[in-house]
């Protein structure tokens, strides 16, 4: 397995998901605000985009007019037939036996350590006389 970097945290808004091709692959990653999560982009039903779905949390009824929310498992519907996807196991809520989307494994990494690397930049000296810029080398 290798990571490849996406973005940075803040270009994918909370609630938004982002569009990516890694390796031959075209992958949606979405931003759930406390966690990001990542799967095909491609709704098997029909062949939506799923990075353009609405993502909202499971909605389960005991009886006619009492539904809850469960929030921990979040759902992406497809933007096209309304086929829902849950970005934690990638089954289908329509058909979770036989329908699903291949998940990945996405995770925050800080700058720094991708940052490192041979790589400086020479640094030189900066000092102002009066009204004149000095340079030292």
């Amino acid at each position: 397995m290798t990571d490849h970097i996406i973005c940075r945290v803040d270009e994918i808004t909370e609630g938004k998901a982002k569009r990516v091709e890694i390796a031959g692959r075209v992958v949606a990653i979405f931003n759930l605000g406390d966690r990001f999560a990542a799967i095909t982009n491609t709704c098997p039903h029909e062949g939506a985009e799923l990075c353009h779905g609405r993502i909202a949390a499971l909605v389960n009824a005991d009886a006619p007019g009492a539904y809850r929310t469960e929030d921990e498992q979040i759902m992406v519907r497809c933007p096209w037939h309304g086929w829902e996807f849950d970005l934690a196991s990638g089954r289908s809520y329509c058909d979770p036996s036989r329908m699903r989307v291949k998940i990945f494994d996405v995770k925050v990494t800080p700058g720094e350590r991708l940052a490192e690397g041979p790589y400086s930049a020479e640094i030189f000296e900066v000092r102002t006389e009066d009204d004149y810029v000095v340079l030292t080398i």
